[in-house]
């Protein structure tokens, strides 16, 4: 009796379960990998100037709605405000992605990416005058959120906008805290054929 009970128990315990999860392609991890143009505005002294450049990430999807994305992005601005000076920006990030709306052929998405950033950017006065010049290596993260559109199977463009924080040097040679925009678009190919 009592290991039928315990047999009757496992089974309605294992049908139970097994209506609840989902289809096994649902559970499957995804890849995709993303490249693309970036544009930060980013603030140099007192002023901002625009720097242009590439966006590499890599994205691993643990279900339809949560992922962890890792992203390198370097943007740069030649002879910047006419001192013949440079300024870059080489960020290296990673982070949660969620998708909190998918359609059969889009989804939208919110991210929240931490680690750090290194800037180059001359520091100039208010007259126009160089300062001086260098890098800083310091944390970085940034919050933002984007579109996703499915061109095919495999093949994808994303759209996304982020607020990008970084720290760099000051006037008065202090490094502060620096608040950027960042605007993504980036090819995505998806090396899960099933539906996102």
């Amino acid at each position: 009796m009592k290991s039928t009970f315990l047999a009757v128990c496992f089974g309605l315990f294992a049908i139970s379960a097994q209506a609840q999860s989902p289809p096994f392609a649902a559970r499957t991890a995804t890849f995709d990998a993303a490249v693309g143009f970036s544009y930060v505005s980013l603030p140099v002294t007192r002023h901002r100037t625009g720097l242009n450049g590439i966006d590499v990430s890599g994205t691993i999807g643990f279900s339809p709605a949560v992922a962890v994305r890792a992203d390198i992005g370097y943007v740069r601005a030649s002879n910047v405000f006419s001192s013949t000076h440079h300024a870059d920006v080489l960020s290296y990030l990673v982070g949660p992605v969620l998708y909190p709306i998918r359609t059969r052929r889009g989804a939208g998405y919110v991210q929240a990416l931490a680690g750090g950033a290194r800037e180059t950017t001359p520091i100039i006065d208010n007259t126009g005058r160089m300062l001086f010049g260098g890098f800083a290596n310091k944390f970085a993260w940034l919050a933002g959120g984007g579109v996703e559109r499915r061109l095919s199977r495999s093949w994808l463009v994303n759209l996304g906008i982020d607020y990008l924080h970084t720290a760099y040097f000051d006037e008065t040679r202090t490094i502060r805290g620096q608040s950027a925009v960042r605007v993504v678009a980036r090819l995505v190919y998806s090396f899960e054929t099933r539906e996102r």
